[in-house]
Formats: C-alpha cells, sequence, structure tokens
C-alpha cells in the first residue's frame, strides 16, 4: 500500500478551519487561556488506515505549533490505541486545530480503511486486479477524496470528464445508426492516447462493443455469474478488458474477481463511516 500520495495545499486547510474558527475561539478567548502551552494527541480508537494526517501537522504549523515525534503517514495500517500525531503549543493554536483536524482525519481514514478492505478482498482472488473508485464523492471533496483512496490501495476511475474516454448509452443516444467500429475508430483518432471504455448493460451489448475494439468493458450492475459468462465469450487474443461496475463492495469483491473482472469499479468507499481518532488535549 503506497502511503502519503500528496497533501492539500495550505489555502484549502485554512478555508476548512477558517469554517469552523471564522472570527476567533470564542470560549479560548473569553477564559483567557490562549498564551498557555499545552499538548494535543491524536490516537487510532480502532484499527484504521490512517489517512490526513500530513494535513493535521500542518494545520497545526499553520497556527504556531510544532509536531513531536514521528507523524504516521497517510496510508499506514494502525491499532487501536497508537498514536497518529503529536502536537504542541499555545492553548489557541491546539484549541483551533483540535476538532477540524480530528473530523477530516476520522473521515478521510474511513474511506481509506475501506478502500483497503475491498483491495484485500479482490487480490485474495486476483493480486493483479485493479480497484478504482468513481468520481461519486461528495462534491467539492475530490481532492481529500482521491487522497484517501490512493492511500487505501486504489485508484481514480475517472478523476473528471476532461482525461477520460468513459462511453455511457447516453452518449449512443445521440449517435443514431453509427456503427459500434466507427465510433470507436472515430474515438481513437481523437484521443489516441486514451483507452476507450464502453459501458455496457447486457452479453449482446459486450460482445458487440468487444469486436468492435473497445478497450475496456464496463459491466454495469451485472451478476458475478453474468460477468463469468461474459469473460469466457471473449476471445483469449483480444486486448478488451473487463471492469465489473455497480454495487461492488468488502463483501463481494473477491467473488467477482474469481469470476474474471481486471477491474473492479466502485463507489463504496465514499459513504463508509469515518474512523474514530481519539483526542487528549491537555496544558503543560
Amino acid at each position: 500500500m503506497m502511503t502519503n500520495p500528496y497533501t492539500l495545499p495550505d489555502s484549502e486547510l485554512e478555508r476548512l478551519l477558517d469554517e469552523d474558527v471564522p472570527c476567533g475561539d470564542a470560549t479560548t478567548f473569553s477564559l483567557g487561556i490562549g498564551d498557555q502551552p499545552g499538548r494535543l494527541v491524536f490516537r487510532a480508537r480502532q484499527a484504521i488506515v490512517a489517512c490526513a494526517s500530513e494535513e493535521a501537522r500542518r494545520m497545526g504549523e499553520l497556527h504556531g505549533l510544532r509536531s513531536i515525534g514521528n507523524v504516521v503517514a497517510s496510508g499506514s495500517r494502525l491499532a487501536a490505541g497508537e498514536t497518529i500525531l503529536m502536537l504542541e503549543g499555545h492553548a489557541a493554536g491546539l484549541h483551533k486545530v483540535w476538532k477540524t483536524a480530528q473530523t477530516l482525519m476520522e473521515y478521510l481514514s474511513g474511506i481509506a480503511s475501506s478502500t483497503a478492505e475491498i483491495v484485500a478482498a479482490a487480490r485474495s482472488a486476483n493480486p493483479d486486479i485493479g480497484i478504482a473508485c468513481t468520481r461519486k464523492n461528495f462534491p467539492g471533496t475530490k481532492a481529500a477524496a482521491i487522497k484517501a483512496i490512493l492511500a487505501g490501495g486504489a485508484s481514480p476511475h475517472r478523476l473528471s470528464l476532461s482525461e477520460t474516454l468513459l462511453v455511457f448509452a447516453e452518449h449512443r443516444a445521440f449517435l443514431g445508426n453509427e456503427a459500434p467500429r466507427a465510433t470507436v475508430q472515430r474515438l481513437r483518432r481523437a484521443w489516441p492516447e486514451r483507452a476507450i471504455v464502453v459501458e455496457v448493460g447486457d452479453e449482446a451489448e459486450a460482445l458487440c462493443w468487444q469486436e468492435a475494439g473497445a478497450d475496456i468493458l464496463q459491466l454495469e450492475k451485472m451478476p458475478v455469474a453474468t460477468v463469468n459468462r461474459i469473460k469466457g465469450l471473449i476471445p483469449k487474443s483480444s486486448h478488451t478488458r473487463i471492469a465489473a461496475a455497480g454495487g461492488i463492495n468488502s463483501a463481494n469483491a473477491e467473488d467477482y474477481a474469481r469470476a474474471g473482472a481486471d477491474i473492479l469499479v466502485t463507489s463504496a468507499p465514499y459513504f463508509s463511516p469515518p474512523r474514530d481518532v481519539a483526542v487528549t488535549l491537555t496544558a503543560l
């Protein structure tokens, strides 16, 4: 599993903090404790694949805090009770960073952990299978969500509409009587470096687009037995790969991998519950 794919920019971290503390921390200010030294410790409350620890540390640095000891890299597996990050500094900064950093790590660790479970299940049947997560993340969270699925061992299915060729039935509705092979040839001329993916709804469509030269057939919401049957009908000499999509999760990933899918396409990690991160804040 790869660790620490990238970090979110300071501008994004400050935006997140400003949502929670737009005009200062009223309680800390009113109590007059802002200048007192303290320590903030984040620990895994349960087994997790950690994510966003680098962002939590950077939030602290942006507000005068320093990290103590090692910071666990995103993508690391932790047992319950293990320390993720420790920050020291003035109470004003500790209280400002506390909840935003904790919540970001909880949500992204939930996505990373769920992703890792799907990857492990699928690769128990096929070590070479690819796991790709869709662009169905909550709007406005793409960079964070992509970091989390990378930390969990998957890849983005489509970063955006601008960099992938995925032909849906909704596209084909506008093509009139154009033959599938002509469509594939036209796409390959227009974007020669891109794989041509076609989503199909049944066996007949799958075989039609395989014969037309599609690079990947995306089998939408098809049962495991149907995926297996289509895999068997595609000639061994064909370069076409099969992506199983729709309803893929940790409970059925192994079955789809055994059925012959080359890629599993899933949105499930984005809807996984957060993984708890325990926080201890003490005065020094």
